[in-house]
């Protein structure tokens, strides 16, 4: 069965760090299409474990980005599900159970080292023009004898044990496959000093937990991918397909959109948060329609989609992994014919 044929279990799982921005959308919308085209599932989960940069009213603002876009969610904070809970900061428990399979596989160990002998084994490194990575001290102790420290209360952390030689070779729908040599991996820490899981690991369990079929992110998660190829692989299970989609690059074409330039973008009538754009006056069919069509096309020349358009007609195959430039006028060009195509009485309720 190809990966579009069967039934697609997807999740877009925001940080509540701040609002909902352009690619974050597309994201979302990517996921929603493609389980709704499949008769699967969408689900809706919440990535708060970088508690230091939580802003408490950015999940609220979130949803209603998503709902407004013309999204909705079979599983999630707000509505339920079978695998609840679905903020990962209430799934501690099942993190460190993961956690410890881990360390007793021998996949990964507890690390002691403080903050103080971190920061100079990375001055040491850069000043020797080397890459900064962990040195594996730790890696190195008795396992009896970790676990004893632990029994005492030490600090530590809990690193993924990287292996040293050989290499990953991990599929992208997208850009095939991509290969990696361990060497060059670093022993991330999965595990902090609180007891909360690292994105890295909570994700991987969470994925798996929940029966996800297909991880469509942006391709800023390359980086991180053969860690997280290796984490499913220690556990034996089963990887989704992954699929890292284009980024976005100012309207210029020339680098990436700095916090600068979306401010000087309100100040001309546009925005590249979702919630800014509604504000702004735009219908969500409009934008939706536009940003679907900044790493997707359907054919060369069909360029106006409803909703249910998009449901029946999007298609993996059809994404584009490069990047793509934030078009504004294709924006104003959108709304203008999602504006002419409603009802008078519609238009007359919205407006």
């Amino acid at each position: 069965m190809s990966p579009e044929t069967r039934p697609a279990r997807v999740r877009f799982a925001p940080s509540p760090t701040g609002r909902l921005h352009l690619a974050g959308g597309r994201t979302a919308l990517y996921n929603y299409l493609l389980a709704r085209q499949t008769g699967g599932q969408f689900i809706l989960r919440i990535e708060d474990t970088d508690q230091k940069r939580y802003v408490p009213e950015a999940e609220p603002e979130l949803l209603e980005s998503l709902r407004w876009l013309g999204l909705d969610w079979d599983e999630g904070p707000d509505v339920g599900g079978p695998h609840a809970p679905y903020h990962q900061t209430e799934r501690k428990d099942i993190y460190q159970h993961y956690a410890k399979i881990l360390i007793d596989s021998g996949h990964a160990y507890y690390c002691f080292c403080s903050p103080q002998r971190l920061a100079q084994l990375k001055q040491e490194q850069l000043a020797q023009k080397l890459p900064p990575r962990y040195d594996g001290t730790c890696a190195r102790l008795d396992p009896a004898e970790a676990a004893r420290r632990v029994a005492q209360g030490e600090p530590h952390v809990i690193r993924f044990r990287m292996p040293s030689e050989g290499s990953i070779t991990v599929h992208d729908c997208l850009r095939g496959d991509i290969t990696v040599e361990n060497q060059n991996l670093d022993d991330y820490i999965i595990v902090k000093t609180d007891g909360l899981a690292i994105y890295h690991l909570a994700a991987m369990i969470d994925d798996h937990l929940m029966g996800i079929t297909h991880v469509i992110r942006g391709s800023e998660w390359l980086s991180t991918l053969p860690l997280h190829a290796h984490i499913i692989r220690a556990f034996g299970w089963d990887e989704p397909e992954w699929v890292h989609v284009s980024v976005f690059l100012k309207p210029s074409g020339k680098g990436k959109m700095s916090k600068r330039d979306a401010a000087n973008l309100k100040m001309d009538g546009h925005s590249i948060f979702i919630g800014e754009l509604q504000e702004l006056g735009y219908l969500p069919e409009a934008v939706a329609n536009w940003v679907a069509l900044m790493g997707w096309s359907y054919d060369d020349h069909t360029e106006f989609f409803t909703m249910s358009d998009l449901v029946e007609k999007f298609s993996l195959n059809g994404l584009n992994p490069s990047p793509a430039a934030i078009n504004f006028t294709k924006l104003d060009h959108f709304n203008g014919l999602h504006i002419r195509s409603l009802p008078a009485e519609e238009l007359a309720h919205r407006l």
